[in-house]
């Protein structure tokens, strides 16, 4: 029998999309590459004042001569008063190895953005809606091999839905400070990640290194987000429900559960005058149990007093994260590749994962700057508490694991990728798998 584990992460998702997103990346449209200039700007904070990015000569990969300098950046359009994006995506995949079934699979998403502002019914430009309807649909080889899902954008809560709609309003200061509040879906803020820039469509599938799960902040929440960009730094603060919001309005658990909050500070970093950005978290909540909603009953440990795990009194995890360049390219403006690493620790029950983390490199071929390639590294271990609870009826061990992906962009608004993972699962009397795939993202 296959135990049931498609909704692991359902409304488990990270933090580290939280803290990390820049503020001039925010108004980046999901999918598009994370250039030189957005890095530099979001990172430091001072995308108005700006008139060029990189400081000094470049030097040229062939002859190390100086490349030109760098043209100052045109001036930005006025923002449209109202801003509608679509993006879709369809996916066939299919375990090759391991004891899941040689099965293919075909599902897809949509997924919408659409931003009202101010100026649309005679207000400021400074206050935006934002609306984000989702629907997906098919099969997913979710939970076949791993616990974590092996497709981002196929995730739900178990049991759950295919459709869901987020609102929120944002007012933005002339500094760049920004409060956000309202229902909030976290995977929008995850693609906007330097370097990683993986939300379900682009770049990285599984969702242990396109949104890498806490077991604090849900996928989908509600409450108010605050960012305050300084000098080489931006500082966050957010208050949540620690519930997952997913197909609620986000008023029916009214902080039931408690309170959770996130605090965070990122640096702009420079190394050989190429950028990159270091940050570090602290997140956490005051539940007294742990997360019912999103873990798996497959994984609900016994009640207590047979049970050990979920005694405990409020979440606490710490994350460090960079994302670092190490090759830009002269004549393709904002293109190159770099690394990406982060690793998570929290103090166990009642938050389900101890420990987490990941390490690889991303970013555009030389040969084709238009196309995106990923190698990646993850792991993740749930708390020992849980696992020796639940040891009588199935065994439970870290989850290993290795991405690759290559998008081929044949047509502006058109990429076709290829994504092989290899998962040793944290369910133990799997075996190792192997799953191939391939995405067709549309978007417009």
């Amino acid at each position: 029998m296959r135990t049931n584990v498609h909704g692991f992460a359902g409304g488990v998702t990270s933090a580290l999309a939280l803290t990390l997103a820049p503020p001039a990346l925010a108004e980046t449209p999901a999918g598009t590459e994370f250039s030189a200039e957005t890095f530099e700007l979001a990172s430091s904070g001072a995308a108005e004042e700006a008139d060029s990015i990189v400081e000094g000569p470049v030097l040229s990969q062939d002859a190390g001569t100086p490349a030109p300098p760098p043209q100052a950046l045109p001036a930005p359009p006025p923002p449209k008063p109202v801003d509608l994006r679509i993006v879709a995506s369809q996916f066939v995949d299919v375990p090759v190895a391991g004891d899941a079934r040689n099965l293919a699979r075909y599902a897809g998403r949509i997924d919408g953005y659409l931003e009202v502002r101010g100026s649309y019914y005679g207000g400021s430009d400074n206050l935006k809606i934002k609306i984000r309807p989702e629907y997906t649909w098919g099969e997913t080889s979710n939970g076949e091999i791993g616990l974590i899902p092996g497709n981002t954008a196929l995730f739900r809560p178990e049991g759950a839905g295919d459709f869901d709609l987020s609102a929120s309003i944002e007012y933005k200061w002339k500094d760049g400070t920004t409060l956000e509040a309202g229902k909030i879906n976290v995977l929008d803020i995850s693609g906007k990640l330097p370097i990683v820039a993986s939300d379900g469509h682009f770049g990285f599938q599984n969702l242990g290194l396109a949104l890498p799960p806490t077991a604090v902040v849900p996928n989908t929440l509600t409450g108010v987000a605050l960012q305050v960009p300084k000098g080489k730094m931006i500082y966050r603060l957010w208050v949540f429900d620690p519930d997952s919001q997913y197909q609620r309005t986000g008023f029916e658990t009214k902080f039931e559960s408690g309170v959770g909050f996130l605090a965070s500070a990122a640096v702009r970093t420079t190394i050989n005058k190429l950028p990159g950005v270091v940050n570090f978290a602290v997140v956490g909540s005051t539940r007294d149990s742990f997360a019912v909603d999103i873990l798996p009953r497959a994984l609900t440990p016994p009640p207590q007093p047979f049970g050990t795990f979920g005694n405990e009194s409020g979440e606490l995890a710490i994350q460090l994260s960079a994302y670092q360049f190490l090759k830009m390219y002269p004549e393709a403006r904002g293109k190159g590749w770099g690394v990406l690493a982060r690793f998570q620790a929290s103090t166990g029950d009642p938050t389900f994962l101890d420990y987490s983390g990941y390490f690889g490199i991303s970013g555009n071929p030389r040969f084709r700057p238009q196309d995106r390639f990923g190698l990646a590294y993850f792991q993740y271990s749930l708390t020992d508490e849980l696992v020796d609870d639940i040891a009588f009826r199935l065994g439970i061990e870290d989850e290993k694991g290795v991405e690759a992906f290559y998008t081929y962009e044949f047509a502006k608004g058109f990429g076709l990728t290829a994504n092989v993972q290899v998962v040793d699962s944290a369910i133990a009397f799997r075996d190792t798998g192997v799953t191939v795939g391939a995405r067709l993202t549309t978007q417009f």
